[in-house]
This record gives structure tokens, sequence and C-alpha cells, in this order.
């Protein structure tokens, strides 16, 4: 998430940060002319920002091929993060999701076992909201997570519906619909559950993967039916994919193109 509401950004900045994500994205070196035509930045622009940076230690430069790469400089803003609770390193990004839209966000693990733990929880000051109890344990197949996981796996419709038949549902939907709603998130990266998994609450979620595609830490919204429109909720999941990109992209390493979200 980004703090930008009410504020001017810096182009070059703006710049700067696309130069080097997609350095970071295509993992070999890149000439300034390959770099800007990618990014769409104008050459000169690009070349003078690509020699600030090297300057700067943030990109290294092979004099001989005339090429960029991401520069060990990095290291000094990135230490302060190595071995550090991935929980504490998300917790800025759902905080401000769950205060921004006025709801809670659960994180959870999604383990190899195919078992989902919430372990840990961001809310939103004064609003009323379920209490769902750290390491609480569900089938990965669970609620809305559970449909973004099976999607994520590329499950079959019979895998699925065996995950399915794993989950206690207190007002289950039909397999049929659970499917379709399972196909979609294949294609949007979100899912919902309307007081299906529990009743008397509307969840909407999204998961990250690692670099390998794997599923690894799942992000819902859970709010008391009728807190949120169809369009707040919309706006909720929307930022949760985008939470997940970001978490792909820089706890886990996975490059954007690869992103199911």
């Amino acid at each position: 998430m980004t703090d930008d509401t009410g504020q001017k950004l810096v182009p070059a900045v703006q710049n700067a940060v696309t130069l080097m994500r997609r350095l970071a994205a295509h993992g070999r070196p890149m000439g300034a002319t390959q770099i800007a035509r990618e990014t769409g930045l104008n050459v000169s622009s690009a070349f003078n920002i690509l020699r600030t940076l090297s300057h700067e230690g943030l990109l290294s430069f092979d004099p001989e091929t005339k090429t960029y790469r991401i520069g060990m400089g990095l290291m000094e803003f990135a230490t302060p993060l190595l071995g550090a609770n991935p929980s504490d390193v998300i917790r800025p990004s759902l905080t401000a999701i769950a205060q921004e839209h006025g709801v809670m966000i659960a994180l959870w693990q999604i383990t190899e076992h195919g078992r989902i733990v919430l372990t840990d929880r961001f809310t939103a000051p004064n609003i009323l909201h379920a209490v769902l109890a750290r390491n609480s344990r569900l089938p990965a197949f669970s609620g809305a997570i559970g449909r973004c996981y099976a999607a994520t796996m590329g499950y079959d419709e019979a895998r699925t519906r065996k995950g399915f038949e794993t989950v206690r549902w207190q007002d289950a939907p039909s397999f049929e619909s659970y499917w379709r709603d399972v196909q979609t998130a294949r294609e949007t990266g979100t899912a919902s559950d309307r007081g299906q998994l529990y009743r008397g609450l509307d969840i909407v979620a999204s998961l990250a993967c690692d670099a390998k595609g794997s599923p690894r830490l799942g992000m819902s919204s859970i709010t008391i039916a009728g807190q949120q429109t169809e369009k707040d909720l919309a706006r909720v999941a929307g930022a949760l994919a985008e939470a997940a990109i970001q978490i792909e992209r820089c706890l886990f390493s996975r490059p954007a193109e690869t992103s199911n979200t």
C-alpha cells in the first residue's frame, strides 16, 4: 500500500524505482537502451537515472558490456529486514488496508499439509468485528481463502470437490457454486464468502505465493454482514490483491510477471 493521499509524488523517484524493479525482475544485466524500452522511459532520462543509481551503489555497472544490474548497496536498506518476522514486515501494509476500509484483516499461514493457520490480525479502530483466536486452524479449502487456494494450486474439479468436502461449513454453498468461484479466482486473484463458512460474516481474500508458485500466506477481510457494501468489499479485495503482489515481490522474490494476482 502506498501513502499517496494528498501527496505530490516525485516523478524522478518513481522512475528510479521503476528501473530498479525492472532490473530485479529481469534477473540478468541489462543495457540502458533495453531498460528504457521495457519501462517506456526516455533513453536519455533512463541513462541519467541509471548512472546516478550506479554512483550511489544501488546498481552496479559493467564497463565492458555496458550493462547494469542490482548493486550491493541495496543491502544497506534491506539488512534491517533480514531475519525479521514476516508479520512485522507485512504489518504496515495490512494495517493501512484495515484502517482505510474500516475492516479487520486476518493473516493466515498456508501449511504444506493442507491447513491454514491464523498468525495475526490487523484491525481498524472503533469498529465492531469478529474475534478469531490466533493459531486457529482450518482446512485450506475453507471460505474465501480456500477458493483462492484451489485456484492457485490449479486443482481440477474432482480434486477440488475432495477438498471442499473437508470443510465444516455453517451454511454450505453448493459445490457447483464453489467451483465457479474457484474459476473466477484464477482470473482475479480474489474470492469472497458470504456467510457460508461462518454465518453473519462477509469475507473477501487473496493470497501470496513464493517464488515457486506455492501459496504461502493468505489475507482475508472479515466483517459483520451488512457493514460493507458490494463496492466496499470489491475495493477491499482489490487492496488485498495489490498487497499480495507486493508481498510476493518483496518477501518471496517472486517476479511480477508470474504473479497469480
